[in-house]
């Protein structure tokens, strides 16, 4: 039975961690780094979907899903991507 019960424990143990684990890349994954900022406006015919970075993330940001797949970070107060969420917001509300 002592047996059992530390097979029980390490058993619950490992499924603990895992899904931390599970939990950890899912956050790194929708935060923005450095290295995925881009700087210069990106045509809106090209943006497929865009969501704004959480807030436990260490920058500031919007994640923009391009067309092909790709994905980049710009920062929400360049003119060019206010514009652009405006125009989203309007389309979205007429209809």
């Amino acid at each position: 039975t002592k047996v059992s019960l530390a097979l029980l424990t390490l058993l619950l143990a490992a499924l603990w961690a895992g899904s931390q684990a599970i939990s950890f890349r899912s956050h790194y994954g929708v935060c923005c780094y450095k290295e995925m900022f881009v700087h210069r406006k990106i045509p809106a015919f090209l943006i497929r979907h865009y969501q704004k970075t959480p807030s436990h993330c260490s920058h500031k940001a919007v994640r923009l899903e391009l067309r092909k797949g790709r994905k980049v970070c710009v920062d929400p107060e360049q003119d060019w991507f206010q514009q652009y969420q405006m125009q989203q917001q309007s389309r979205s509300a007429s209809t």
